[in-house]
């Protein structure tokens, strides 16, 4: 029999850990696994916030962290996906597949505001990062950086910058109230370092218009901006949408419950660009908390299908919201099974350290798919019944 041909595109925390739980699954003579990324280097993204503040990361270059997993890494960007074809567009080359695992992610999302891509800066990639960090270097003491959205992203951007540069006027604008989706204790210890740090927080501020020195809201406000970091949501590449999958409106692939496509068996989705649902039938958000176990149980289904286990059945829960809030505070919000806030919070240096240490454990996890368990490499029996969704 052939080698089962897997193709992992896009080496995130989703695609680089499903790429080495496979690689930990199944017989190395057996699969022959790909993993396409455009970088050489694992791209912490949580950290991004950090990297625009001027501070250094750890090198993780993914041949260090694949070294003798057998996966084989392929540095390309991915143009294009054919699924009646079965092949993917990487660098110009054309690459056949028998399972597909599409784990591109997500980028910023401007949401269609005028003014945001021409002016506007974003920290959901590696480049965004790099560029924020030489556009705040350059600014002088006093001068305005305007944070639009109230996430999670957006409350670590700011308050990290209001940290690293006391100097500069840092405001937050959120559409909703300041942490309108956490606890009292969480929506209070957020007011608390916003006031410690000397973020400007305007509520209610739906930003219509982002100019060159100011983003300007929907009821006419006006708020300086040398600098504005635009936060505010995540979308999908739309090579998906445009390769014949089952996509929602926002062109997330959809899936089933093992992350495998509802109009096509033969391929997976993990992370940002997955629609899977949780628990209480709600669908998962767009965060490293769902990436990782959604990335479990794709290589687990895929793994059980070829040869022939028992399919994963492990409900995809949450537990809670982890947010830096700075490098000397933190905010970890607990919350139930589908993401909604409990009275019960961590805060200060404790949730601080407890935040470092889930970003050092998600890095551990790309490097170590099967989270120090032993081996298990099981033969490839059969080919996945195609068009059954089993």
């Amino acid at each position: 029999m052939q080698q089962h041909r897997i193709i992992v595109l896009g080496a995130g925390y989703a695609g680089a850990i499903a790429a080495g739980r496979l690689a930990k699954r199944l017989r190395r003579e057996d699969v022959a696994i790909t993993l396409v990324n455009a970088e050489p280097d694992f791209v912490e993204r949580v950290r991004m916030h950090q990297l625009a503040t001027g501070q250094t990361l750890k090198p993780r270059p993914f041949s260090a962290m694949l070294a003798g997993t057998g996966v084989q890494l392929r540095i390309a960007k991915v143009t294009g996906v054919d699924v009646e074809r079965r092949t993917v567009t990487a660098g110009g080359e054309e690459l056949g597949y028998d399972t597909l695992v599409y784990a591109l992610g997500s980028g910023w999302n401007a949401q269609g505001v005028p003014g945001t891509a021409e002016h506007a800066d974003e920290v959901a990639s590696r480049p965004g990062a790099l560029r924020l960090r030489d556009r705040l270097t350059r600014l002088d003491a006093g001068q305005p950086v305007v944070v639009v959205g109230g996430g999670l992203t957006g409350l670590e951007a700011a308050t990290e910058i209001a940290e690293a540069r006391p100097d500069l006027e840092v405001a937050l604008a959120a559409r909703g109230e300041l942490g309108d989706w956490l606890s009292d204790k969480g929506r209070a210890h957020l007011r608390k370092v916003a006031a410690r740090l000397g973020i400007i927080v305007h509520e209610h501020a739906d930003v219509a218009r982002v100019e060159a020195d100011a983003v300007v809201t929907a009821d006419g406000r006006t708020i300086p901006a040398a600098v504005t970091v635009w936060t505010a949501g995540f979308a999908v590449h739309p090579i998906a949408q445009a390769s014949g999958l089952e996509v929602t409106g926002t062109g997330r692939i959809v899936v089933d419950g093992t992350m495998r496509s509802v109009s096509h068996p033969e391929v997976y989705a993990v992370g940002d660009a997955a629609f899977a649902m949780g628990a209480g039938d709600k669908p998962l958000r767009m965060s490293c908390a769902s990436g990782t176990p959604m990335a479990w149980q794709a290589a687990d289904a895929i793994a059980a299908r070829l040869t022939g286990g028992k399919l994963p059945n492990v409900p995809l829960r949450y537990f809670n919201q982890c947010i830096s809030l700075g490098r000397k505070d933190g905010l970890i919000q607990y919350v139930t099974a589908d993401d909604r806030a409990v009275s019960a919070v961590l805060t200060g240096r404790l949730a601080a350290v407890y935040k470092e240490l889930v970003c050092k454990g998600a890095a551990w996890g790309v490097a170590n798919p099967m989270l120090g368990m032993p081996t298990r490499r099981h033969p490839v029996t059969a080919e996945p019944a195609v068009g059954v969704r089993g």
